[in-house]
Protein backbone atom coordinates (compact mmCIF):
# COMPACT_ATOMS: atom_id res chain seq x y z
CA UNK A 1 0.00 0.00 0.00
CA UNK A 2 1.45 3.06 -1.08
CA UNK A 3 1.33 6.57 1.36
CA UNK A 4 -0.48 9.34 -0.42
CA UNK A 5 1.19 12.68 -0.85
CA UNK A 6 0.05 15.08 1.48
CA UNK A 7 -0.76 18.51 0.15
CA UNK A 8 1.25 21.53 0.95
CA UNK A 9 0.25 24.76 2.47
CA UNK A 10 3.17 27.63 2.49
CA UNK A 11 3.15 31.18 3.84
CA UNK A 12 5.22 34.13 5.31
CA UNK A 13 5.29 37.36 6.91
CA UNK A 14 7.66 40.68 6.17
CA UNK A 15 9.92 40.65 8.47
CA UNK A 16 9.58 44.82 8.55
CA UNK A 17 8.52 44.37 12.72
CA UNK A 18 6.92 41.85 15.25
CA UNK A 19 3.75 40.68 14.35
CA UNK A 20 0.68 41.46 15.95
CA UNK A 21 -3.09 40.44 16.32
CA UNK A 22 -4.25 41.21 12.77
CA UNK A 23 -1.42 38.48 11.84
CA UNK A 24 -2.50 36.40 14.53
CA UNK A 25 -6.78 35.97 13.28
CA UNK A 26 -5.95 37.01 10.01
CA UNK A 27 -3.33 34.05 9.29
CA UNK A 28 -1.61 32.85 11.73
CA UNK A 29 -4.44 31.04 13.88
CA UNK A 30 -5.14 28.99 10.60
CA UNK A 31 -1.58 27.90 10.15
CA UNK A 32 -1.21 26.37 13.41
CA UNK A 33 -4.75 24.87 13.12
CA UNK A 34 -3.55 23.65 9.98
CA UNK A 35 -0.23 22.36 11.03
CA UNK A 36 -2.11 20.23 13.88
CA UNK A 37 -4.44 18.78 11.77
CA UNK A 38 -1.50 16.57 10.22
CA UNK A 39 -3.48 16.76 6.97
CA UNK A 40 -0.66 18.76 4.86
CA UNK A 41 2.93 19.53 4.39
CA UNK A 42 3.85 22.97 6.39
CA UNK A 43 5.90 25.66 5.61
CA UNK A 44 6.49 29.23 6.75
CA UNK A 45 9.07 31.48 6.41
CA UNK A 46 9.86 34.69 7.05
CA UNK A 47 10.00 36.75 3.44
CA UNK A 48 13.14 39.02 4.21
CA UNK A 49 13.90 39.39 0.82
CA UNK A 50 10.64 40.78 -0.11
CA UNK A 51 11.01 43.11 3.09
CA UNK A 52 13.91 44.57 1.57
CA UNK A 53 12.14 45.52 -1.73
CA UNK A 54 10.94 48.61 0.03
CA UNK A 55 13.75 49.05 2.24
CA UNK A 56 17.00 48.23 0.21
CA UNK A 57 18.22 51.27 1.68
CA UNK A 58 17.53 50.37 5.72
CA UNK A 59 18.75 46.61 5.74
CA UNK A 60 18.96 46.92 9.60
CA UNK A 61 15.09 46.51 9.51
CA UNK A 62 15.05 43.39 8.25
CA UNK A 63 18.13 42.59 10.42
CA UNK A 64 16.68 43.83 13.80
CA UNK A 65 13.41 41.96 12.41
CA UNK A 66 14.09 38.43 11.35
CA UNK A 67 14.61 36.55 14.75
CA UNK A 68 11.69 38.62 16.27
CA UNK A 69 9.07 37.02 13.55
CA UNK A 70 10.34 33.48 13.54
CA UNK A 71 10.34 33.92 17.78
CA UNK A 72 6.33 35.10 17.19
CA UNK A 73 6.08 31.97 14.87
CA UNK A 74 7.67 29.83 17.66
CA UNK A 75 4.86 31.39 20.27
CA UNK A 76 1.79 31.10 19.01
CA UNK A 77 2.49 27.42 18.35
CA UNK A 78 4.04 26.77 14.88
CA UNK A 79 6.26 23.46 15.60
CA UNK A 80 9.35 22.71 14.18
CA UNK A 81 8.32 19.23 14.66
CA UNK A 82 5.48 19.46 12.11
CA UNK A 83 6.81 22.62 9.75
CA UNK A 84 9.64 23.69 7.93
CA UNK A 85 10.59 27.44 8.67
CA UNK A 86 13.50 29.02 6.55
CA UNK A 87 14.43 32.50 5.56
CA UNK A 88 13.66 33.42 2.08
CA UNK A 89 17.04 34.57 1.65
CA UNK A 90 18.85 31.22 2.30
CA UNK A 91 16.42 29.52 -0.49
CA UNK A 92 18.45 30.91 -3.81
CA UNK A 93 16.25 29.04 -5.62
CA UNK A 94 13.60 30.97 -5.07
CA UNK A 95 15.16 34.11 -6.62
CA UNK A 96 15.87 32.14 -10.31
CA UNK A 97 12.39 31.37 -10.16
CA UNK A 98 11.39 34.54 -9.79
CA UNK A 99 13.60 35.78 -12.69
CA UNK A 100 11.48 33.03 -14.94
CA UNK A 101 8.49 34.37 -14.16
CA UNK A 102 9.26 37.51 -14.78
CA UNK A 103 8.88 36.78 -18.30
CA UNK A 104 5.38 36.07 -18.25
CA UNK A 105 3.82 38.90 -16.82
CA UNK A 106 4.03 42.43 -18.05
CA UNK A 107 4.55 45.94 -16.12
CA UNK A 108 1.05 46.64 -16.95
CA UNK A 109 -0.24 43.92 -14.68
CA UNK A 110 1.21 43.86 -12.05
CA UNK A 111 0.66 47.71 -11.73
CA UNK A 112 -3.47 47.06 -12.02
CA UNK A 113 -3.11 44.18 -9.56
CA UNK A 114 -5.47 45.66 -6.25
CA UNK A 115 -3.31 44.87 -3.62
CA UNK A 116 0.05 46.41 -5.60
CA UNK A 117 -1.76 49.54 -6.20
CA UNK A 118 -3.15 49.65 -2.41
CA UNK A 119 0.35 49.01 -1.48
CA UNK A 120 1.82 51.75 -3.72
CA UNK A 121 -0.68 54.40 -2.52
CA UNK A 122 0.20 54.07 1.36
CA UNK A 123 3.78 53.87 0.56
CA UNK A 124 3.33 57.31 -1.17
CA UNK A 125 5.86 55.97 -3.94
CA UNK A 126 3.96 57.98 -6.82
CA UNK A 127 6.07 56.84 -9.55
CA UNK A 128 9.20 56.04 -8.13
CA UNK A 129 8.30 52.62 -7.35
CA UNK A 130 11.02 50.27 -6.69
CA UNK A 131 11.48 47.37 -9.29
CA UNK A 132 11.58 44.75 -6.76
CA UNK A 133 8.55 45.73 -4.84
CA UNK A 134 6.37 46.16 -7.91
CA UNK A 135 6.78 42.38 -8.96
CA UNK A 136 6.27 40.81 -5.37
CA UNK A 137 3.31 38.81 -7.04
CA UNK A 138 5.82 37.16 -9.17
CA UNK A 139 7.91 37.03 -6.05
CA UNK A 140 5.52 35.21 -4.14
CA UNK A 141 4.76 32.87 -7.00
CA UNK A 142 8.16 31.29 -6.77
CA UNK A 143 8.14 31.25 -3.36
CA UNK A 144 4.69 28.56 -3.68
CA UNK A 145 5.73 26.84 -6.72
CA UNK A 146 8.74 26.18 -5.74
CA UNK A 147 7.30 24.03 -2.83
CA UNK A 148 4.05 23.32 -5.01
CA UNK A 149 2.00 24.61 -2.71
CA UNK A 150 -2.01 23.69 -2.71
CA UNK A 151 -2.85 25.99 -0.05
CA UNK A 152 -1.76 29.58 1.36
CA UNK A 153 -3.03 30.77 4.46
CA UNK A 154 -3.72 35.01 4.35
CA UNK A 155 -5.98 37.60 4.72
CA UNK A 156 -8.07 38.36 2.92
CA UNK A 157 -6.21 41.58 1.03
CA UNK A 158 -3.41 38.86 -0.64
CA UNK A 159 -5.96 36.89 -2.60
CA UNK A 160 -5.39 39.34 -5.61
CA UNK A 161 -1.46 38.39 -5.37
CA UNK A 162 -2.63 34.82 -4.91
CA UNK A 163 -5.42 35.02 -8.01
CA UNK A 164 -2.40 36.28 -10.17
CA UNK A 165 0.15 33.69 -9.27
CA UNK A 166 -2.35 31.36 -10.09
CA UNK A 167 -2.28 32.95 -13.73
CA UNK A 168 1.66 33.09 -13.73
CA UNK A 169 1.41 28.82 -13.34
CA UNK A 170 -1.25 28.48 -16.14
CA UNK A 171 0.48 30.54 -18.49
CA UNK A 172 3.99 28.68 -18.02
CA UNK A 173 2.19 25.17 -17.85
CA UNK A 174 0.83 26.54 -21.38
CA UNK A 175 4.12 26.72 -22.70
CA UNK A 176 5.92 24.32 -20.97
CA UNK A 177 3.21 21.75 -19.93
CA UNK A 178 1.84 20.56 -16.90
CA UNK A 179 4.33 21.16 -14.07
CA UNK A 180 3.47 23.45 -11.58
CA UNK A 181 0.68 23.84 -9.56
CA UNK A 182 -2.16 26.46 -8.64
CA UNK A 183 -2.56 27.75 -5.82
CA UNK A 184 -5.40 28.51 -3.28
CA UNK A 185 -6.14 31.39 -0.50
CA UNK A 186 -6.94 30.00 2.57
CA UNK A 187 -8.96 32.24 4.70
CA UNK A 188 -9.78 32.92 8.55
CA UNK A 189 -13.03 31.17 9.28
CA UNK A 190 -14.61 34.07 10.80
CA UNK A 191 -14.99 37.00 7.91
CA UNK A 192 -14.54 39.12 10.84
CA UNK A 193 -10.67 38.33 11.40
CA UNK A 194 -10.31 39.21 7.53
CA UNK A 195 -8.88 42.73 8.30
CA UNK A 196 -8.74 43.55 11.74
CA UNK A 197 -8.74 47.35 12.11
CA UNK A 198 -6.27 49.31 13.95
CA UNK A 199 -6.75 50.56 17.27
CA UNK A 200 -7.16 53.90 16.24
CA UNK A 201 -9.96 52.37 14.13
CA UNK A 202 -8.17 53.95 10.48
CA UNK A 203 -7.78 51.60 8.49
CA UNK A 204 -6.09 47.88 9.02
CA UNK A 205 -4.29 47.00 12.30
CA UNK A 206 -0.58 48.00 10.46
CA UNK A 207 2.98 47.92 11.46
CA UNK A 208 3.62 51.58 9.15
CA UNK A 209 0.75 53.07 11.12
CA UNK A 210 1.47 52.72 14.34
CA UNK A 211 -1.73 51.33 15.40
CA UNK A 212 -1.06 47.70 16.43
CA UNK A 213 -1.58 45.38 19.64
CA UNK A 214 2.02 43.08 19.48
CA UNK A 215 1.91 39.65 20.58
CA UNK A 216 4.79 40.04 22.72
CA UNK A 217 3.42 43.76 24.48
CA UNK A 218 2.86 43.68 28.30
CA UNK A 219 -0.07 43.29 30.00
CA UNK A 220 0.29 47.31 30.72
CA UNK A 221 0.74 47.93 26.90
CA UNK A 222 -1.95 45.77 26.18
CA UNK A 223 -4.34 47.48 28.69
CA UNK A 224 -3.82 50.92 28.10
CA UNK A 225 -4.22 50.17 23.82
CA UNK A 226 -7.41 48.74 24.38
CA UNK A 227 -8.92 51.42 26.74
CA UNK A 228 -7.49 53.79 24.54
CA UNK A 229 -9.36 52.40 21.13
CA UNK A 230 -12.15 54.27 19.50
CA UNK A 231 -15.85 53.67 20.08
CA UNK A 232 -18.67 55.20 19.46
CA UNK A 233 -18.01 58.94 19.59
CA UNK A 234 -21.87 59.60 20.76
CA UNK A 235 -21.95 57.21 23.28
CA UNK A 236 -21.10 59.96 25.73
CA UNK A 237 -23.21 58.73 29.04
CA UNK A 238 -23.45 55.08 29.66
CA UNK A 239 -27.47 55.53 29.69
CA UNK A 240 -26.81 56.76 26.05
CA UNK A 241 -27.87 54.02 23.04
CA UNK A 242 -24.59 52.65 21.14
CA UNK A 243 -24.03 51.92 17.81
CA UNK A 244 -22.07 48.51 17.11
CA UNK A 245 -21.01 49.32 13.42
CA UNK A 246 -18.41 51.00 12.79
CA UNK A 247 -17.14 50.66 16.86
CA UNK A 248 -13.87 48.60 16.95
CA UNK A 249 -14.33 46.99 20.42
CA UNK A 250 -17.45 45.11 19.43
CA UNK A 251 -14.94 43.99 16.07
CA UNK A 252 -12.21 42.64 18.12
CA UNK A 253 -14.90 41.66 20.24
CA UNK A 254 -16.68 39.01 17.62
CA UNK A 255 -12.46 38.39 16.36
CA UNK A 256 -11.44 37.23 20.29
CA UNK A 257 -14.34 35.79 21.81
CA UNK A 258 -14.05 32.17 22.70
CA UNK A 259 -16.90 30.36 24.02
CA UNK A 260 -16.06 30.08 27.38
CA UNK A 261 -14.67 33.99 27.72
CA UNK A 262 -18.31 35.60 29.10
CA UNK A 263 -17.87 32.56 31.91
CA UNK A 264 -15.05 33.06 32.79
CA UNK A 265 -14.36 37.37 32.57
CA UNK A 266 -18.49 38.87 32.52
CA UNK A 267 -20.71 35.68 34.26
CA UNK A 268 -23.92 38.50 33.38
CA UNK A 269 -23.95 37.85 29.46
CA UNK A 270 -24.77 34.74 28.03
CA UNK A 271 -22.71 35.40 24.77
CA UNK A 272 -21.91 38.38 22.69
CA UNK A 273 -25.12 38.73 21.48
CA UNK A 274 -26.63 39.64 24.86
CA UNK A 275 -23.68 42.41 25.44
CA UNK A 276 -24.17 43.96 22.12
CA UNK A 277 -27.95 44.25 22.76
CA UNK A 278 -27.63 45.78 25.94
CA UNK A 279 -25.08 48.35 24.48
CA UNK A 280 -27.50 49.46 21.96
CA UNK A 281 -30.24 50.17 23.75
CA UNK A 282 -27.99 52.00 26.22
CA UNK A 283 -27.25 51.41 30.08
CA UNK A 284 -23.75 50.31 29.30
CA UNK A 285 -20.56 51.78 29.93
CA UNK A 286 -17.41 51.26 27.38
CA UNK A 287 -15.29 50.79 30.99
CA UNK A 288 -17.18 47.69 31.11
CA UNK A 289 -17.18 46.80 27.54
CA UNK A 290 -13.10 47.36 27.00
CA UNK A 291 -12.63 45.81 30.43
CA UNK A 292 -14.16 42.60 29.20
CA UNK A 293 -11.79 43.12 25.46
CA UNK A 294 -8.60 43.80 27.67
CA UNK A 295 -9.08 39.95 29.90
CA UNK A 296 -10.35 38.32 26.74
CA UNK A 297 -7.02 39.61 24.74
CA UNK A 298 -4.82 39.48 27.65
CA UNK A 299 -5.78 35.58 27.96
CA UNK A 300 -5.01 35.18 24.52
CA UNK A 301 -1.39 36.49 25.04
CA UNK A 302 -0.83 35.53 28.17
CA UNK A 303 0.20 32.06 26.82
CA UNK A 304 1.96 33.43 24.05
CA UNK A 305 4.19 35.87 25.99
CA UNK A 306 5.13 32.81 28.14
CA UNK A 307 6.25 30.82 25.44
CA UNK A 308 8.30 33.56 23.52
CA UNK A 309 10.10 34.33 26.52
CA UNK A 310 11.63 30.56 26.69
CA UNK A 311 12.44 30.83 23.21
CA UNK A 312 14.47 34.89 23.72
CA UNK A 313 16.21 32.70 26.21
CA UNK A 314 17.26 29.98 24.05
CA UNK A 315 18.51 31.63 20.93
CA UNK A 316 20.80 29.04 19.99
CA UNK A 317 17.79 26.33 20.06
CA UNK A 318 15.84 28.91 16.93
CA UNK A 319 18.99 28.89 15.16
CA UNK A 320 19.28 25.09 14.68
CA UNK A 321 15.30 25.03 13.88
CA UNK A 322 16.51 27.80 11.22
CA UNK A 323 19.28 26.13 9.66
CA UNK A 324 17.70 22.78 9.62
CA UNK A 325 14.25 24.27 7.97
CA UNK A 326 16.33 26.19 5.50
CA UNK A 327 18.60 22.91 4.65
CA UNK A 328 14.99 21.03 4.11
CA UNK A 329 13.78 24.04 1.57
CA UNK A 330 17.17 24.80 -0.29
CA UNK A 331 16.49 20.77 -1.21
CA UNK A 332 12.66 21.33 -2.11
CA UNK A 333 12.84 23.74 -4.09
CA UNK A 334 16.04 22.67 -5.89
CA UNK A 335 14.32 19.64 -6.78
CA UNK A 336 11.19 21.88 -7.94
CA UNK A 337 13.55 24.33 -10.10
CA UNK A 338 15.41 21.25 -11.81
CA UNK A 339 11.91 20.72 -13.16
CA UNK A 340 11.23 23.74 -14.40
CA UNK A 341 14.33 23.86 -15.99
CA UNK A 342 14.28 20.63 -17.86
CA UNK A 343 10.49 21.66 -18.76
CA UNK A 344 12.28 24.95 -20.49
CA UNK A 345 14.91 23.14 -22.29
CA UNK A 346 17.78 24.96 -20.23
CA UNK A 347 19.13 21.99 -18.31
CA UNK A 348 21.77 22.10 -21.45
CA UNK A 349 24.29 19.43 -19.93
CA UNK A 350 22.26 16.73 -18.60
CA UNK A 351 20.16 16.71 -21.82
CA UNK A 352 20.63 14.09 -23.99
CA UNK A 353 18.93 14.94 -26.99
CA UNK A 354 20.20 18.49 -27.47
CA UNK A 355 23.60 17.13 -27.41
CA UNK A 356 22.79 14.20 -29.82
CA UNK A 357 21.07 17.24 -32.24
CA UNK A 358 24.24 19.10 -32.39
CA UNK A 359 26.58 16.48 -33.05
CA UNK A 360 24.50 15.05 -36.10
CA UNK A 361 23.93 18.67 -37.16
CA UNK A 362 27.58 19.56 -37.31
CA UNK A 363 28.68 15.62 -38.09
CA UNK A 364 26.50 16.07 -41.53
CA UNK A 365 28.18 19.09 -42.79
CA UNK A 366 29.20 18.69 -46.36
Amino acid sequence: MTNKKLPVFITGDRPTGKLHLGHLVGSLRKRVEMQNSGKYQNYVFVADMQALTDNAKNPKKIRENVFEVVLDYLSVGVDPNKTTIFLQSQIPQLSELTMIYLNLVTVARLERNPTVKNEIKEKNFQRDIPAGFLMYPISQTADTTAFMAEFIPVGEDQEPVTEQGREIVRTFNSIYGEVLIESKSVMPDSKSCYRLPGTDGKGKMSKSLGNCIYLSDDTATVRQKVFEMYTDPDHIKVSDPGKIEGNIVFTYLDAFVEADSFEKFLPEYKNLDELKAHYKRGGLGDVKVKTFLFNVIESTLAPIREKRKYYEQHLDEVVKILKEGCKKAREVAGDTLKKVRTAMGIEYFEDDALLEYYKNKFNNKE
